[in-house]
């Protein structure tokens, strides 16, 4: 499966007011291994850029003035993203800008219509109720080294959500019996030991009758495979 883990930067957080991407950062996943196949683009948007996004990602509008707007990176971008499962936190953020900047664009095309789409963030939310989600929480929670990013970027964010998505997605990361506790004050999560003292494991065993049934069912799947099961030769 191929899979695109994306993230944008923009002018400002309502794209209802006009503002526009001015980054595209984009990691390609090939069955759950990162590959160096990237996609990363800086965009003019043609226009200013609130004080407090540039004061999250540092991208000023000087620093934009020689870039390529975004109908001259549509093709290539479309051409990168089609046919693969998009990986997005806080997706219909990210969806809604880039169909608004194809919709400028002049065409009819949606995101959707090339690719679907899972959302981190929603993923997140049911896997961690009640807990912080942000990217920067879940590189704490997953262990994800985040220490160079003093600021945000399409490209670094796409690669931390992948290392992100692929640990949220894998099962157990850590042998550590931990839970995680928020610091509501902090406004942070903190690991916390699990208190095990006076811990008894209820330990149930097998019924005979229920080691026969196995060892029926192994039977069964033995015989129906053509060179024999593994197991019977492995122990």
């Amino acid at each position: 499966m191929r899979q695109v883990v994306l993230d944008t930067e923009t002018t400002g957080l309502e794209v209802s007011k006009g503002h526009r991407v001015i980054e595209i950062g984009c990691v390609e996943i090939q069955n759950r291994r990162r590959t160096d196949n990237k996609f990363h683009v800086y965009i003019n948007p043609e226009r200013d850029i609130d004080e407090a996004a540039e004061e999250v990602h540092g991208i000023s509008r000087a620093m934009l003035a020689d870039k390529p707007v975004f109908t001259d990176i549509l093709e290539s971008f479309v051409d990168f993203v089609t046919g693969a499962e998009l990986v997005i936190h806080n997706a219909d953020f990210d969806t809604g800008f880039i169909d608004r900047e194809i919709e400028l664009a002049g065409s009819a095309m949606r995101i959707s219509d090339c690719c679907s789409v899972i959302d981190t963030l929603t993923l997140a939310r049911q896997m961690h109720p009640g807990q912080r989600n942000s990217l920067d929480a879940l590189c704490r929670r997953y262990q994800i080294d985040n220490s160079g990013r003093d600021l945000h970027g399409a490209l670094l964010d796409a690669e931390l959500l992948a290392d992100v998505y692929l640990a949220m997605t894998g099962g157990q990361v850590s042998l550590s019996l931990q839970t995680e506790a928020t610091d509501s004050e902090a406004g942070s999560a903190a690991s916390v030991p699990v208190e095990r003292d006076g811990l008894t494991l209820n330990v149930r065993r097998a019924s005979e009758d229920e080691r026969a049934l196995h060892a029926k069912y192994l039977e069964r799947l033995d015989a129906s495979c053509a060179a024999g099961a593994a197991w019977p030769r492995s122990s």
